[in-house]
């Protein structure tokens, strides 16, 4: 996996991949677009994973690498977020393929990150 493409992009699929646990043990990443989080704090209600800070506003992710058992609870935290007009900053990627889980608003898997 490279860090990003020609034009210094970075990839999101690659964020933290250096240091991760092993893709058997924790399969999906979260990868949070932070400066756009709206602290409404949903994702706090529907997962134990995402507290929501109320000093700041924002919701911030426990951990970024989950297993199996972990991922309903986060993808409905991805589903459930407003932001960005409720296509939501809270992603899940299945770290196997690549592909997004949720909220996956192109329907295809396409990782919808925008930074």
């Amino acid at each position: 996996m490279s860090d990003g493409d020609k034009e210094g992009t970075i990839d999101p699929t690659t964020i933290g991949e250096r240091d991760a646990p092993p893709i058997d043990e924790k399969p999906y990443k979260v990868i949070f677009e932070a400066n756009k989080c709206i602290g409404a704090g949903k994702c706090a209600q529907v997962a134990d994973n995402w507290d929501l800070n109320l000093e700041t506003g924002i919701a911030r992710p426990k951990q970024y690498f989950i297993d199996e058992d972990e991922r309903a609870q986060n993808v409905r935290a991805a589903e459930v977020c407003p932001a960005k007009k409720d296509r939501g900053v809270i992603h899940v990627i299945d770290r196997r393929t690549g592909e997004e889980i949720a909220p996956d608003p192109h329907g295809d898997g396409t990782v919808s990150v925008e930074w």
